[in-house]
């Protein structure tokens, strides 16, 4: 019976990808926001947006049906912080658009630029439920590597959801070892920033600033409050260095990445109305600034009152955005553990849906099934937070996607070899 049911979404997927208005019906429906999942839900949408999600919503006169009983039927994943479609492959310099080491650009570089949509991570995430990526590129010689990206995986040609959608700086250890100390970071950091108001105001560069015009530029929008700031710090006195920028340039829009030791000034973060974007497993002291890294991280700061969303920063490798819904599941997980802090279902799978969205500012856009967003819709087999669970299904902005990948390829051609007249490496 469930291969049926396979098939026949299979065959319903094969229609046009722009059908007028499509329903899909009787499943488990988890919206993403927040809130807990609804059984035997219904979620519409139509020219690539969603109309409703949830219990009791009307199916339209015309609308193509997908039965979903015995399913779950998802908000897209989105990834938090990546580095899909600029880098294919570890170890291949030739793929590799993480760093720009020989720049005499920093904070100018604009990661949109050199994102390839045939990166073969891209297809084995989709296939794996992940249907957005927030992209960044890597410091090198400075504290800041550029301006990322927020991306979709489908499968065509314009990857790119948002350009130039936030600045990305490395403090900590990490900036410190780009520049020399911690201190040296940071007076590159205010050096950095001072340029970028001051030209502003001068309506030309600032004398004897440590950066080039480009990147003053780019800076600007960041000093000024248009564009998020996501600063990598995990040490606890990092985080609030960071806080207290804002004592200089109150309208900076900041954004933490990674904080192990977040949990220690949880309060502060809240107070400060400052989002996080957690590396959801780093519970080991794998660094010096994490040496009070925990797996209740994430909880604590999120029962503190601190929007959070997870990433596979520093605990994974390149191409394993799939594995972001195993991080939201351990976090379900170790809430029912005595004297550890998890999330509940709703909050767990927000993490990996609409906070990284939220975190961005395009939680009107993407992450969600509320009622507007793009249609980024995944149906399930199982619960999604559940390892046993594989996608069946999988539309981007309402187009159907190819469910293959290179490993599903390699897996076909090898389930049962044949002799051929030459190896399989030269077959096409």
């Amino acid at each position: 019976m469930r291969g049926r049911k396979i098939l026949a979404i299979a065959a319903l997927l094969a229609t046009p990808a722009f059908a007028d208005t499509i329903a899909i019906t009787g499943g488990t429906v988890a919206i993403g926001d927040g809130s807990q999942p609804i059984p035997n839900g219904t979620v519409v949408f139509r020219d690539g947006r969603v109309v409703a999600a949830g219990a009791n919503v009307a199916v339209p006169a015309g609308a193509r049906v997908i039965d979903a009983h015995g399913k779950w039927v998802a908000a897209g994943i989105v990834a938090g912080f990546t580095s899909e479609g600029i880098v294919d492959g570890e170890g291949i310099e030739e793929t590799y658009d993480g760093a720009a080491g020989k720049s005499v650009f920093n904070a100018a570089i604009d990661v949109s630029t050199a994102i390839n949509p045939t990166n073969q991570s891209i297809a084995v995430d989709r296939s794996w439920g992940v249907t957005r990526a927030v992209v960044s590129p890597e410091a090198n010689n400075s504290v800041f590597a550029g301006q990322g990206a927020v991306i979709d995986t489908g499968a065509d040609d314009a990857p790119v959801t948002k350009a130039r959608a936030f600045q990305y700086a490395e403090l900590g250890e990490d900036g410190a070892s780009h520049v020399g100390s911690r201190p040296a970071s940071y007076v590159m950091l205010h050096d950095a920033l001072a340029a970028a108001r001051s030209a502003a105001h001068q309506g030309g560069d600032a004398k004897n600033a440590l950066i080039t015009r480009a990147d003053a530029a780019a800076l600007l929008p960041v000093v000024e409050g248009r564009m998020p700031l996501v600063v990598h710090v995990e040490r606890a006195s990092d985080i609030l260095q960071v806080l207290s920028l804002r004592q200089a340039y109150p309208n900076l829009k900041l954004v933490l990445l990674g904080a192990a030791e977040g949990w220690m000034v949880a309060p502060k973060i809240a107070a400060a109305h400052v989002p996080v974007i957690a590396g959801a497993l780093a519970d080991l002291p794998g660094a010096f600034e994490r040496t009070a890294a925990t797996e209740s991280n994430v909880g604590r700061m999120e029962k503190a009152g601190v929007t959070v969303a997870i990433s596979s920063v520093d605990v994974s490798t390149m191409g394993g955005q799939r594995n972001l819904r195993q991080y939201a599941g351990n976090l379900v997980g170790i809430s029912r553990v005595p004297g550890m802090a998890g999330l509940d279902w709703g909050a767990a799978f927000a993490t990996i849906s609409s906070g990284p969205a939220t975190v961005l500012g395009l939680d009107n856009e993407i992450g969600s099934l509320r009622p507007g967003r793009r249609a980024d819709v995944v149906i399930w087999d199982g619960d999604p937070l559940e390892l046993s669970s594989a996608p069946v299904a999988v539309w981007i902005d309402g187009v159907a996607q190819p469910m293959t990948s290179r490993q599903t390829r390699l897996r076909d051609r090898y389930l049962n070899p044949q002799e051929g007249a030459l190896p399989k490496a030269y077959e096409r």
